[in-house]
């Protein structure tokens, strides 16, 4: 799921107003008429017609209760998270895996199950409560069509000298997104040391890092890049502005085209300064309206099972992902091997 440098879109230094002056849980700032989200990017649109945009609106209508949002990459909300732990700012913490695992097990998540998560399946939420999918969503690439005349098909052809410097990935450990290259790599190879023997080959052709890979997305539609990372949700939402843009998943020579869920998961951040609140957007959140939206306005899947999307992006989103092998990657490991993987990403790309 960025992704990118912190992006403010609305203040959110919760003990600059005088209103909040008494962070940290006292009474005045758990009465707020306020809710803070930190999360991934990718589920507010540039223009604000993204999903956020929407339920955030109808949200505040409903309630009265403010939405102040921070977004960055998953990684580094759940660092800035870490960092506040002891006077947290934020109310809910969305992120993509295996980020969400990473913060639950920092103990940086309450116990909280939202109306409608009993329509989650299980492996979309957390077996002790502390987080729920609230948009579900798969890994993918996008390429430029207009310069490309076909789609590529497998990571091979990524090698090809016609990608050099045209083609980039977000960075592994910082980017939801760009941990997940490493994670489908690993799948398709059939191992670590394939995967980063591949990826370190793939350099050659790299630009570079990049904390945000919702940022890659329009260079790609410009044609500064051929071909990048990203997950359908969002760049399907975006190929909405970006005439350029389609989706696609890379396969192993001679294999299918391959991906895996990668969910938008939400929970309750520990101690949180307005937490009553926070379970309020959460309930709006997985409320059956918004999870019709998902699809028909964030471009993404629904979360909840008995909530079945008929709209014409439903349709487009199960036509894009006709053929294509979905694998389940095992969290608990990617969770707890993180640093490690990130770190020998590193050590064989030079990055």
């Amino acid at each position: 799921m960025p992704r990118t440098t912190l992006k403010i879109a609305i203040a959110v230094s919760l003990c600059a107003t005088p209103l909040l002056t008494a962070c940290g849980g006292t009474s005045a700032a758990s009465d707020a008429k306020v809710v803070t989200v930190y999360s991934a990017d990718g589920l507010k649109g540039e223009n604000g017609d993204g999903w956020y945009d929407e339920i955030f609106k109808d949200f505040e209508k409903q309630t009265g209760i403010k939405v102040k949002y921070v977004e960055g990459g998953s990684g580094e909300m759940v660092q800035r998270a870490v960092r506040e732990k002891s006077n947290p700012q934020a109310d809910v913490l969305v992120t993509l895996p295996p980020f969400i695992q990473q913060a639950d097990s920092k103990g940086l998540l309450q116990k909280y199950t939202p109306a409608g998560a009993d329509q989650v399946s299980g492996g979309d939420k957390a077996a002790d409560g502390t987080w729920t999918s609230v948009v579900n969503n798969y890994f993918g690439f996008v390429y430029n069509k207009k310069q490309l005349t076909q789609a590529p098909t497998t990571w091979d052809e990524l090698l090809d000298g016609k990608y050099k410097n045209k083609l980039q990935y977000s960075t592994p450990g910082v980017a939801g997104d760009g941990t997940a290259v490493l994670i489908k790599a690993i799948h398709d190879f059939g191992g670590k040391d394939a995967a980063l023997d591949y990826l370190k080959k793939l350099q050659s052709n790299n630009v570079g890092p990049s904390a945000s890979t919702g940022k890659l997305a329009p260079k790609v539609d410009k044609g500064e890049l051929l071909v990048a990372n990203g997950d359908v949700q969002m760049n399907y939402a975006q190929s909405k502005t970006m005439p350029n843009l389609d989706i696609w998943f890379p396969a192993k020579q001679g294999g299918k085209p391959t991906t895996f869920a990668l969910p938008y998961a939400a929970g309750l951040v520990t101690k949180a300064p307005h937490s009553a609140n926070g379970k309020k957007l959460l309930d709006f959140m997985l409320g059956a309206k918004a999870q019709q939206q998902v699809s028909s306005i964030g471009g993404g899947f629904s979360a909840r099972q008995d909530v079945k999307a008929t709209d014409a992006n439903a349709t487009a989103l199960t036509k894009l992902m006709t053929g294509v092998e979905v694998f389940q990657p095992d969290w608990a490991d990617i969770e707890k091997n993180l640093t490690s993987y990130v770190e020998d990403w590193q050590s064989a790309t030079g990055s």
